[in-house]
C-alpha cells in the first residue's frame, strides 16, 4: 500500500526528515539508519516495517499513524522531556549523529531498556500493578484513545488479560465496541482473536453480532496472520477467509526427488512435536521470513553507497532474552537455510498447521519433503553435542554481526551446503572483498597480459558451467514458454558434477589475483543489478542477471574440472546453481509469461536473495584460493 509521507514528520529517534519505515509496536516513524539499529534489536523490541514498499493491511497503517500523529512518542521519551533531563546532560540523538554509537546506544536505551518511560511509584507486590494496569486497559479499549492504551500496555498491561469478574478480555470488549484500531493494537502485543469468554464466544462473534463486518473479517486474518504470511512469502497469495479458504500449500517442483531416510526423520520428528514446540517453531520460522523479507525491502530501497558504510543487513535472528539459550541458537539456525531448504521447511510447516487445526491424524504422506531441520526442532541431543561451540554469540547486535565468523567454528559437524549458504552476505563481508581487491589492484594490472597469454594456451574447461540455455529452462517449465511449477525456482537448486567418473581430482587451483579480479566483475555486476531493483527498474533485471551469469562462468572457468577440494566444489556448485537460479527469477518479469500473475515484489526479493548468493560463494573461493595459495 502506497503511503504518502507529510514534510513535516520527522524520524522518533532522531527527528531526520522523511522517514520511510515504521515500528509497528511503538507506533513510531523512523529513518533509515534507525531503523538499522531497530532490526538489530530483534522484533520482540520493534517491529519494523517499510511504510511504501511492503504490504499493509490499511487498518494497521492507519493505527500506526494515528499513534504517531498523537504522540505516541513522548511514551517512550516521558523523561526526555522533562527540563531537569537536559540540565543532567540527557538527550535524544540528533540527525548529525554517527550510529554508531550514538544512535544505536539512544535507540537501545529508549527501547530496550525503556529508560525513559513514565515510571509508576514502586509497590511491594508488583503482579498487582500489572493487574490494575490491565483492568484499566480492559476499561480503555472501549473508546478511540489509542494512546492511553499504548501508554498502560508499556508500563505492562496484558493484551490477553481475562478479567475475573467481567469473564473476557480486552480484545472482546474493542470487537464488541467496534473499535477496529484497538484491535491491532491488542493484536500486536499478542491478544488472541480466538480467545473464548465465559459464554464460549469469540471476538470475531462479538464483531459479527454486532455488525461490525470489516473488524470480523480482520479478526479472522489475525488469527491466521502466521500461516497466511509463510505462504504468501513462497506464493505471493493469501487464502479466501472469507470462502471458508484459510489455508495455502504450494508446492515445490520437482516432486519426483526421493524422500532421503534424513527428510523423513525430519519430518516425523515435526510432526510429532507437541502443539506447544511446534507452535514455538512455527513462530520462529515466521521471525526469519521476517528478517527475510526486510532484509530484501532494505537492500532494494537503499542509495547504492550504503553498501560500503556502516549500515548493514541484520543476518541472522538477534536474541530474544525471554528463550532458552538453545532456542536462541536454533532461530539464529535458520539464516544458514539457503532459499530452497527454508522453502520446504515452510511448506511443511504449513502442511503440518493445517493437518494440527483440522485434527487430521498422521499419515504416511507422499508430499516431497526435503526438510533439513537439523538441529532446530531437536531441542535436547544434538545441541549438547555442539554447545562448546556455538555456531553464532551470545548476543546477536549489529556491531557483531559476522555470520560467517561465528559460523565458520562448527564447519566440522555441518554440511558444507549449509554453511556456504547461510543468507544474505553481509557488507562486513562484502568490505572484505572490496578491501582484497583494493589492495591487489596493482598487482592485478601486472599479471593481466601473463594471464591473457595462459589463457591463450590452455583455456580450462569448467564442468560447473551447468546453466540450461533457452530451450532447456523451456523444456523443465521455467523458461518463458514453460509452466510455472516452482514457487522459489525449478531443480533441487544444485549443480550435477558432470565430470568424468575416471578423472582424478586435481589439487591445482587458479591464483588469487585472477580469483579477485573475476570477483571484481561479478561484484560490480551484483551492484548493477542492485541499483535496478532500487530504482523500479525491472527491465534490467535479464541483461543484469546476464552479465552476472557471464562472470560467473568465467569465474568457474579459472578451477579444475574435479577439484580436489570438497570445499571449493561445494563453493563453484553454489556459485553457478545461484547464477542460472537468478537467471530463471528474472525471466518472470517478461510481459506475457503464463502461470499467475508475477508479483513483482516476491520476484525483487528472489532475485536479491540470489546474487546475494552468489556474492556469498564467490567470496568463499576468494577466501579458498587465498589460504590454500599461502600455504
Amino acid at each position: 500500500m502506497s503511503k504518502r509521507l507529510r514534510s513535516s514528520e520527522v524520524c522518533a529517534d532522531c527527528s531526520g526528515p522523511d522517514p520511510s519505515w515504521a515500528s509497528v509496536n511503538r507506533g513510531t516513524f523512523i529513518c533509515d539508519e534507525c531503523c538499522g539499529v531497530h532490526r538489530s534489536l530483534g522484533r520482540h523490541v520493534s517491529q519494523v516495517r517499510h511504510l511504501k514498499h511492503a504490504p499493509w493491511p490499511p487498518t494497521l497503517l492507519q493505527m500506526v499513524e494515528t499513534l504517531y500523529n498523537n504522540g505516541a512518542n513522548s511514551i517512550w521519551e516521558h523523561s526526555l522531556l522533562d527540563p531537569a533531563s537536559v540540565m543532567s546532560g540527557r538527550r535524544k540523538a540528533n540527525p548529525q549523529d554517527k550510529v554508531h554509537p550514538n544512535k544505536a546506544e539512544f535507540i537501545r536505551a529508549k527501547y530496550q531498556m525503556l529508560a525513559f518511560v513514565h515510571r509508576l511509584p514502586c509497590r511491594d507486590d508488583d503482579s498487582v500493578t500489572a493487574k490494575d494496569l490491565s483492568k484499566q486497559l480492559h476499561s480503555s479499549v472501549r473508546t478511540g484513545n489509542l494512546e492511553t492504551c499504548l501508554r498502560l500496555l508499556s508500563l505492562g498491561a496484558q493484551a490477553n488479560f481475562f478479567h475475573p469478574e467481567k469473564g473476557n478480555t480486552p480484545l472482546h470488549v474493542a470487537s464488541k465496541a467496534g473499535q477496529i484500531l484497538q484491535a491491532e493494537l491488542l493484536a500486536v502485543y499478542g491478544a488472541d482473536p480466538g480467545t473464548q469468554d465465559s459464554s464460549g464466544k469469540t471476538p470475531v462473534d462479538y464483531a459479527r453480532q454486532g455488525g461490525h463486518h470489516e473488524l470480523a473479517e480482520r479478526l479472522v486474518e489475525i488469527q491466521y496472520e502466521l500461516t497466511d504470511r509463510l505462504a504468501f512469502y513462497l506464493c505471493g497469495r493469501k487464502p479466501d477467509h472469507k470462502n471458508g479458504q484459510h489455508f495455502i500449500i504450494p508446492q515445490m517442483a520437482d516432486s519426483s526427488l526421493d524422500l532421503s531416510e534424513l527428510a523423513k526423520a525430519a519430518k516425523k520428528k515435526l510432526q510429532s512435536l507437541s502443539n506447544h514446540l511446534f507452535e514455538e517453531l512455527a513462530m520462529d520460522v515466521y521471525d526469519e521470513v521476517d528478517r527475510r523479507e526486510t532484509d530484501a525491502v532494505w537492500l532494494a530501497t537503499q542509495n547504492h553507497s550504503t553498501l560500503v558504510t556502516e549500515t548493514t543487513v541484520v543476518p541472522f535472528l538477534p536474541v530474544n532474552p525471554e528463550y532458552s539459550s538453545t532456542r536462541n541458537q536454533g532461530r539464529q539456525k535458520l539464516a544458514r537455510f539457503n532459499a530452497h531448504e527454508f522453502a520446504t521447511l515452510v511448506i511443511d510447516i504449513l502442511s503440518d498447521a493445517k493437518r494440527r487445526q483440522q485434527g487430521s491424524p498422521l499419515s504416511g504422506s507422499k508430499d516431497n519433503v526435503e526438510l533439513i531441520l537439523k538441529t532446530i526442532s531437536n531441542q535436547h541431543s544434538v545441541e549438547s553435542q555442539d554447545n562448546d561451540q556455538p555456531d553464532y554469540d551470545s548476543v546477536a547486535s549489529d556491531e557483531d554481526t559476522d555470520l560467517e565468523a561465528t559460523a565458520s567454528k562448527a564447519n566440522r559437524q555441518k554440511s558444507l551446503d549449509s554453511d556456504l549458504s547461510d543468507g544474505p552476505v553481509t557488507v562486513q563481508e562484502f568490505m572484505e572483498v572490496k578491501n582484497a581487491l583494493v589492495a591487489s589492484e596493482a598487482k592485478i594490472q601486472q599479471l593481466m597480459k601473463a594471464s591473457r597469454l595462459e589463457k591463450q594456451n590452455s583455456t580450462p574447461e569448467s564442468d560447473y558451467d551447468n546453466t540450461p540455455n533457452d530451450t532447456d529452462l523451456d523444456d523443465t517449465g521455467s523458461g518463458r514458454k514453460g509452466r510455472q511449477r516452482s514457487v522459489v525456482w525449478q531443480g533441487d537448486g544444485s549443480v550435477p558434477d558432470t565430470a568424468e567418473p575416471h578423472a582424478a581430482p586435481s589439487p591445482l587451483l587458479p591464483s588469487t589475483e585472477d580469483v579477485i579480479r573475476k570477483t571484481e566483475q561479478i561484484t560490480k555486476n551484483i551492484q548493477e543489478l542492485l541499483r535496478a531493483a532500487q530504482e523500479n527498474k525491472h527491465d534490467s533485471y535479464i541483461p543484469c542477471s546476464e552479465r552476472i551469469h557471464v562472470a560467473v562462468t568465467e569465474m568457474a572457468a579459472l578451477f579444475p574440472k574435479k577439484p580436489k577440494s570438497d570445499t571449493v566444489r561445494t563453493s563453484l556448485r553454489l556459485l553457478t546453481s545461484s547464477a542460472y537460479r537468478l537467471q530463471s527469477e528474472c525471466k518472470k518479469t517478461l510481459p506475457g509469461d503464463p502461470g499467475p500473475p508475477t508479483d513483482i515484489q516476491l520476484v525483487t526479493q528472489q532475485v536479491i536473495q540470489c546474487a546475494y548468493d552468489i556474492a556469498k560463494a564467490a567470496k568463499q573461493l576468494v577466501t579458498i584460493t587465498t589460504k590454500e595459495n599461502n600455504n
